[in-house]
């Protein structure tokens, strides 16, 4: 079969590569399933590059959400059935015409979700809805959010009004303003324009901002900060820009602020296999009903992973980049 592998870290243009491996076998408790579509997170860029919260012993087939038909099931396998529709996340190997990953990960979808929308329903919009049901608000709070024209951005959206939250959305330049409001995703401020900070109040009307969820890092952090009510939270979510952390101490103290980090991957053991099937079927349900819609802007093949990564970090995507199974 074909897979997409790393034999170091490194930029993801120059490590990854194409090539055939064979097909794996199931074990017990586990699923072999043949790859339909798999989307690329930043968070598996940081895994090729060597930066996340772990690093897989090389060489190593990189991807870790896809949706995907069962191939195969191994022994003490229930509930599922060859050529059955399943999603996964949280898999560290999904970038390969095949895959094997235990059965208990993977999460069947009915046939009115589509194939670009199952295949991130899991990583991202999960991470989005424990985060909103973290940040601890009541119906009428405010949060505000930068970055909010990405997908962790627009899920806040979607989650914080269904549980009657209001959503200061912060982004950079006039398109994603346009973008978020052809959304209806208001209020929308750019942070790169003049005197955007005291539009602020206008907003809100004057309403006190209780969490800040930063994606950015650098000193985009410090906006999220100064915006807080006292004893806000800063919940830093992401590091886009790459750098660390720039918060003024006095924000800090006379707010008597809290910062805090969140990361998925933990919380969702955190959390406990009740309380996350409760929130995958609250997915699923919108989903199914078309109130949740992912896509891709391009899919490209496994062969192409390395163009796909570049296509990934290039400024002005609408959507996901995502890699298939379909040759060149």
């Amino acid at each position: 079969m074909r897979a997409v592998v790393i034999e170091r870290f490194g930029e993801p243009k120059d490590v990854l590569t194409t090539t055939e491996r064979p097909v794996p076998e199931p074990g017990p408790g586990e699923v072999r399933l043949q790859l339909i579509l798999a989307p690329i997170h930043n968070h598996d860029l940081a895994i090729v590059r060597g930066v996340y919260g772990y690093r897989p012993p090389l060489p190593a087939i990189p991807g870790t959400e896809a949706v995907g038909r069962v191939d195969a099931v191994g022994p003490d396998v229930t509930g599922l059935t060859v050529g059955q529709r399943v999603t996964v996340s949280g898999a560290q190997n999904v970038w390969a015409e095949y895959f094997v990953v235990p059965a208990g990960q993977v999460v069947p979808v009915p046939d009115a979700v589509s194939d670009e929308t199952a295949a991130q329903l899991l990583a991202m919009p999960l991470s989005a809805l424990m985060l909103v049901e973290d940040l601890a608000l009541q119906p009428g709070e405010w949060l505000a959010i930068n970055a909010a024209n990405g997908a962790v951005g627009r899920l806040v959206n979607v989650f914080g009004r269904q549980r009657g939250l209001h959503v200061l959305n912060l982004v950079r330049g006039h398109a994603s303003v346009a973008a978020l409001r052809e959304l209806g995703y208001e209020p929308v401020l750019d942070t790169e324009s003049e005197g955007w900070r005291a539009q602020v109040e206008t907003v809100t009307s004057g309403a006190p901002i209780a969490r800040a969820v930063d994606q950015v890092g650098g000193r985009a952090a410090d906006d999220g900060l100064a915006l807080l009510a006292p004893n806000g939270h800063l919940i830093s979510f992401g590091a886009l820009s790459g750098k660390p952390l720039s918060l003024d101490s006095g924000s800090l103290i006379f707010k008597q602020a809290v910062v805090k980090g969140f990361w998925g991957a933990m919380r969702i053991e955190e959390i406990g296999a009740e309380h996350r099937g409760r929130l995958i079927g609250e997915l699923i349900d919108l989903a199914a009903r078309g109130e949740l819609r992912l896509t891709i802007e391009t899919a490209y093949s496994l062969e192409s992973a390395a163009d796909a990564a570049v296509a990934t970090e290039t400024p002005g995507r609408s959507a996901k980049i995502a890699l298939s199974a379909q040759r060149a």
